[in-house]
C-alpha cells in the first residue's frame, strides 16, 4: 500500500491557478488530502481540505442512489451538493483570510 501511495505522490498535478496567478484555487489541497486520508491521517487530511469528506458523502450517495433509487434521492443529492459548495467556499475563504 505504501508503494502505491508513494507512486500517487509522484503523479500529482500542479495547480495551474497558483502557478500562473500566484494564489490557490478552491481545489488546492484535494489531491494531497486524498493521499493523507488513504494513509490513515484523518485529521491532517481534514485540515488540508475539509471539502473532501463532503465530496465522499455526495458521490457515495450518488452511487448508492444509482442502484437503489430512493424516493427523495434528487432532493438529498441537491442538499448534499449545496452543503458541499458551502464547505468548499467557506474553507477557501478562511484559508485566504487567515494567511
Amino acid at each position: 500500500m505504501f508503494i502505491l501511495l508513494k507512486g500517487l505522490e509522484d503523479y500529482m498535478l500542479p495547480c495551474l491557478n497558483k502557478k500562473l496567478f500566484g494564489f490557490e484555487c478552491m481545489g488546492c489541497g484535494l489531491q494531497r488530502s486524498a493521499v493523507l486520508l488513504l494513509r490513515g491521517q484523518v485529521v491532517e487530511s481534514f485540515l488540508m481540505y475539509p471539502g473532501l469528506y463532503t465530496l465522499i458523502i455526495l458521490f457515495g450517495f450518488i452511487a448508492i442512489n444509482t442502484f437503489k433509487n430512493f424516493k427523495n434521492g434528487t432532493k438529498i443529492i441537491a442538499i448534499l451538493a449545496m452543503l458541499n459548495i458551502v464547505v468548499i467556499v467557506s474553507s477557501y475563504l478562511l484559508k485566504l483570510y487567515l494567511k
